[in-house]
């Protein structure tokens, strides 16, 4: 695995998770193998009635990201990038940076997820 993306509240690596996968910030993309990051400004989403999710996935999916780390990810948005073969960590703490996301998936703290644990439009 080389590029995931991390759910963030700003855009660099010593920036809070942002806990919601559609409706987050932005999504810190890390290139793995040197530790370069670029950020994905999702703020647009933040005002959608619906889609939210969808959306954010294909942003995600355009920068190429193989997984995404996030806290809570619905089942339109797990299903949107299912299909495009993005693997799911979700359930980060709460108050983690997104470098301490990175290192404890590094590590393989974490495990990919098997469906959404949050209901639609939430």
């Amino acid at each position: 695995m080389r590029k995931i993306a991390i759910t963030s509240e700003g855009p660099g690596l010593d920036d809070i998770v942002d806990p919601r996968f559609g409706r987050a910030a932005g999504f810190v993309i890390v290139d793995l193998e040197d530790m370069n990051t670029s950020y994905i400004d999702n703020g647009q989403t933040q005002v959608m009635a619906q889609g939210a999710g969808i959306q954010a996935a294909q942003m995600v999916a355009g920068a190429g990201v193989e997984c995404v780390l996030s806290g809570f990810v619905g089942p339109k948005a797990f299903q949107a990038l299912s299909a495009v073969r993005i693997k799911v960590v979700q359930n980060l703490q709460e108050g983690i940076t997104v470098r301490q996301a990175v290192e404890k998936f590094k590590q393989g703290v974490f495990q990919y997820a098997e469906g959404p644990n949050r209901g639609a439009g939430r």
